[in-house]
């Protein structure tokens, strides 16, 4: 009767660790999010253009052809600290593919030993070892020291792919941050590129302010010689001196600008302030390439930071997969064989000598396993944040291309006017001089007309550079510059 309540006591205990198991191998469901794209799209402007051609896919040194710009943009492809830290996060996130990658595989070690143990005779371990038979001839030391040796291994077999999965997201990490590094490139050549055109441009509206002083240098000479001729009051000198020591003051403004950024290119390519060699051609004679947009589709090729995204995507996804893993019995091998003994001249005595092992061990979260739940949860949130990310960053892409696809035509109708004002302004500075050589017009017409001038020309300049910077960043946003 004692043995059927016994045996009754272990079907139950058996049964109740068996549903217990069973639940703790369960997984609490979660929401989930897939990527919705069903609204991109087919074409960045109003038309039903489908042209598939893309300026994206032509490489930089072929889009920038000033030759003193591409000696830049190469030296500081190499040189440039930053993206140099990023090359070292990509070996980092390397290192992680192969110890991912080592953790499903078997560990194996070797291991030797040596103690010395004095215990007592009274206690049961040393009555113990005072009757054990040793074979005639050896020696049985007390104190009892003890070596050994031997080879040892250990092995969790992937059976849910938790480990598979783990590396697999490591390969994802490691081919998001290329892709970020590619991203890095793609700025850092747009960003010498705009400060090159920046540094054109200064040079430009030095050359004009230097033009200006010379032009109003000579009316102020001629309203002294009026002044002398009593046909000019002392007024009209103050005015005339006035103005050539404000345009000459610009200059020095202008330099202090050219000299920061120049240091800003120095900074970019690695290395310290000196002189930035570039083109001497007139900026505003400068035609950047035409633009050809493509389709928004191609955005996911080209835009580097959108693979990026889609890649943390995929990473997220397996990370998931990994922590969903946990809830699932985890199956474990060991093993070992070696040679312990006394004394060392035994240690290769076989059998007596040899020692191997080996064991298997399932094991399941069972109790207490609100980390597992929590680490779960956690990575399905990260999860559901990566496909947001990569919708956020899909729209910005497209509406990136769209801004600079309005803002580089609308750049060149505005400069197209600009040039007109600019020829008006110049031609009135003439007429204002020839006028007031000859008394026909008053000296406050003259001094507001070469202002007038002056602002013009320095605003045709920055129209100019910010159109040649807006097909920098149509570049960009097109996913150019890494390739």
């Amino acid at each position: 009767m004692i043995k059927k309540i016994n045996k009754t006591r272990f079907i139950h205990t058996a049964v109740v660790c068996f549903l217990l198991a069973f639940s703790a191998c369960k997984a609490p469901s979660l929401v989930e999010r897939e990527v919705d794209l069903k609204d991109l799209p087919q074409n960045f402007t109003n038309t039903s253009s489908t042209d598939t051609t893309n300026t994206a896919l032509i490489q930089w040194k072929e889009y920038f052809t000033d030759s003193y710009l591409t000696t830049l943009i190469d030296s500081a492809l190499v040189n440039n600290q930053e993206l140099n830290i990023m090359l070292q996060e990509i070996a980092i996130s390397k290192a992680e593919i192969k110890a991912k990658k080592g953790e499903y595989l078997p560990f194996v070690g070797f291991g030797a030993a040596a103690e010395t143990e004095k215990v007592g005779r009274y206690t049961s371990q040393g009555a113990n070892d005072a009757n054990t038979d040793i074979k005639e001839g050896v020696e049985f030391p007390e104190p009892l020291p003890n070596y050994q040796f031997g080879l040892h291994a250990t092995w969790e077999l992937d059976i849910w792919k938790k480990l598979r999965n783990a590396k697999k997201a490591a390969v994802f990490n490691y081919l998001s941050s290329v892709e970020g590094r590619n991203f890095m490139v793609t700025q850092l050549v747009g960003e010498i590129a705009e400060s090159y055109y920046e540094l054109l441009a200064l040079d430009n509206q030095l050359a004009i302010v230097n033009r200006n002083i010379e032009i109003q240098s000579n009316a102020y000479r001629i309203v002294r010689l009026q002044k002398e001729a009593a046909r000019a009051t002392g007024l009209a000198v103050s005015k005339f001196e006035a103005e050539v020591l404000h345009t000459k003051s610009l200059q020095f403004d202008i330099q202090q600008r050219i000299i920061e950024a120049e240091n800003r290119i120095n900074f970019l390519v690695g290395r310290f302030p000196q002189h930035v060699q570039r083109s001497t051609d007139d900026l505003l004679m400068m035609k950047p390439k035409a633009i050809i947009a493509g389709i928004p589709a191609q955005l996911l090729e080209n835009r580097t930071d959108v693979k990026q995204a889609e890649l943390a995507l995929e990473a997220a996804k397996l990370n998931v997969k990994v922590a969903k893993a946990r809830f699932y019995p985890s199956l474990g091998i060991s093993a070992g064989v070696g040679f312990e003994a006394f004394n060392p001249k035994y240690l290769l005595d076989t059998p007596e000598s040899l020692l191997y092992s080996i064991a298997g061990e399932l094991t399941a979260p069972l109790i207490n396993r609100n980390e597992i739940k929590a680490a779960y949860a956690s990575a399905n949130a990260k999860q559901i944040q990566a496909v947001y990310d990569y919708e956020r960053t899909v729209l910005n892409a497209y509406i990136e291309v769209a801004n600079q696809l309005s803002k580089v035509d609308n750049l060149e109708k505005s400069y197209e006017l600009k040039a007109q004002e600019v020829d008006a302004l110049n031609r009135s500075v003439n007429i204002s001089s020839q006028l007031f050589s000859s008394a026909r017009a008053d000296y406050m017409e003259v001094l507001m007309t070469q202002r007038d001038a002056l602002e013009s020309n320095f605003e045709l300049v920055e129209t100019k550079m910010a159109q040649m910077n807006a097909y920098v960043h149509m570049y960009q946003a097109l996913g150019g510059g890494w390739n």
